[in-house]
Order: C-alpha cells, then structure tokens, then sequence
C-alpha cells in the first residue's frame, strides 16, 4: 500500500511538472519579445510614464498589446511573489528576503533601471512658503509637535511614498493624529488645493503629467523646494536637481521581469532602457537612467544663404 502511495505521488509530481513546462512553452510560443499579450503591475505613483511608454511600444509593435494594472507597491510586490503578474514596474530594487523567495520558486528576475524618479512635497498656492526642511517633515512623522506642519497628506497607506517616508524617518507606523490618505494622486492633490496648510506627498511624475481632468488643479498648488538633512539649500524635484544629486527625496524606477522566457516582458524592458525609451522618460520631465545620444552633423564647408 505504501509503495502504491509513493508510485502514484511521483506519477502525480512528474504529471504537474510536465503540463506546467508544457504551459510555459505554449506561452512562449505565442508571445515573443515583440508580440503577444501581457499584464504588467504597475506602482501608482508612476503610472503616467509608464503609460507613455506603452502607448508608443504599442505603436510601434503593433502585434503588442500591454495591459497596466496601476496598484499601491504592497500590491504590486506581492504580485511578483505570489506569480500573480510576471512583469512589474516598482520605485526600489527587489530586497535580499524577496530575493530568496524567488529563489525557492526556481525564478530569477530580471531588473532593469530606466529613470531617475522623486517624491515631492506639494501645498496650496494660497500658501506662500514654498521652502520646506525635511527635517522638519521627519519630526512631524516621529510624532513631534513643535512643527509647522498641520498635516500631511498620502495617496495610499501602503503606496511606495509611505514606506519611503516611513524608512527615512525611521518608524513602523504613521501617527494617527495629522496624517490622512486617500487613494490615489489625484486626490491628494485635490485635497492640497482646497486646503491650506496641508502637506501633500506625491510621485514628481503626477505633476508633470497631470491627466487632462487635473489641469486646472495642478495650477493651485507648488512643489516645495527641500533642505535634506545635511544640507543648508533648498533643491526641487527637477532634472538639474535629481542629476545633480542634490535633490534629498529621489528615487529611481526599475521593471522587474519574472517571465523566465524571452517574451513580451524582455522587449518592453529592453524599449524602456533603449534610445527611445530613455527619451521618452526625458520627455516626461523626468531624469532618463542613461542620457539618450544626441547625433551631430559636422560639415567641412559653410554654405552661405543667397542674397
């Protein structure tokens, strides 16, 4: 009896990893790095680039087709861990801990840094002060009252813009008095304009892409200029500033693919890190991971205009 037991588990074990392999070739065959479908789980602090991105590899590739699935960075995380999505777009690197569990599941990811990304703090145009210390924004989160801050505003409580906050102040949880948060960008904005005083911490990229019904908010409110913890200037979110390395809160954006196939995942990392892509992202506003070519026409000769 016992040995029939074992006999039928390995015929049950060799069963599931055969019609799994078989499932991964069939998948690979439909799609290659240029056609096919995919899902691609997205931290929403950056979805207006990455729909960018797409919209022009769609119409490049037009056997593509990429859905974006804009979620918080606890979600879009344990897609990747869960085999939920293959494919992600996330504001930090893969930890050592996820590493490992990736490890166990026979997976190895592959991560491409593509842009220079930040984390701004906003307020309300009927507020004058647009210099803020950041500092004074990690005193606020350590439950310090002595602060000028009445308030801070998130787009998620489990948004990468919480846990980057939340690891640089050094804490496991906001407080619960003077903290609010919503659920998505646009509603932090909204809520800044309308409120004097407020402190809204976004993704850079909402701000330089606000959706077409965001217009005329984006102009009530300012990005502050930040005084990181050793320094005695003021720096904003800009280009100059993120290349500079001056700017306190900046951050950088990688695609993370789980494929383990050179499928439609390798091609949209491979467009974003390319020539295009990188343009694309210096477009946006924001800083591309490497600086696209610039190609120059040198002429041995001067050709006057005629009179």
């Amino acid at each position: 009896m016992l040995k029939y037991s074992k006999a039928l588990g390995l015929i049950i074990f060799v069963f599931l990893f055969v019609m799994c392999n078989q499932k991964n070739k069939n998948e690979a065959e439909k799609e290659t790095i240029l056609k096919g479908s995919l899902d691609v789980a997205v931290d929403e602090t950056v979805k207006q680039i990455v729909d960018d991105q797409v919209a022009v590899f769609e119409g490049t590739y037009y056997d593509a087709k990429i859905t974006v699935k804009p979620k918080s960075e606890a979600e879009v995380i344990n897609d990747l861990l869960n085999q939920k999505a293959k494919v992600a777009i996330t504001t930090r690197d893969l930890t050592a801990d996820e590493r490992v569990r990736f490890e166990k599941s026979k997976i190895n990811p592959r991560v491409t840094p593509f842009a220079h990304d930040a984390i701004a703090f906003i307020s309300s145009k009927s507020n004058n002060d647009t210099l803020i210390a950041l500092k004074s924004v990690i005193d606020f989160l350590q439950g310090k009252t002595d602060t000028k801050i009445k308030g801070l505003v998130f787009d998620n409580p489990n948004s990468s813009t919480v846990r980057y906050m939340k690891e640089l102040a050094k804490i496991k949880e906001v407080p619960k008095e003077g903290v609010f948060s919503f659920k998505t960008n646009n509603e932090v904005i909204k809520f800044v304009s309308e409120n004097e005083g407020m402190i809204g911490v976004i993704g850079i990229n909402w701000f330089y892409q606000p959706t077409p019904d965001m217009n005329e908010t984006i102009n009530k409110i300012n990005v502050l200029y930040v005084k990181g913890l050793n320094s005695n200037e003021y720096y904003s979110p800009t280009q100059n500033d993120l290349e500079i390395g001056k700017y306190p809160l900046a951050r950088d954006l990688f695609i993370i693919n789980c494929q383990g196939y050179s499928g439609l995942g390798m091609g949209l990392a491979s467009f974003i890190a390319g020539d295009i892509g990188q343009r694309i992202v210096l477009k946006s506003g924001l800083l591309p991971y490497k600086t696209p070519g610039r190609k120059l026409k040198i002429r041995n000769e001067i050709i006057k205009d005629k009179e």
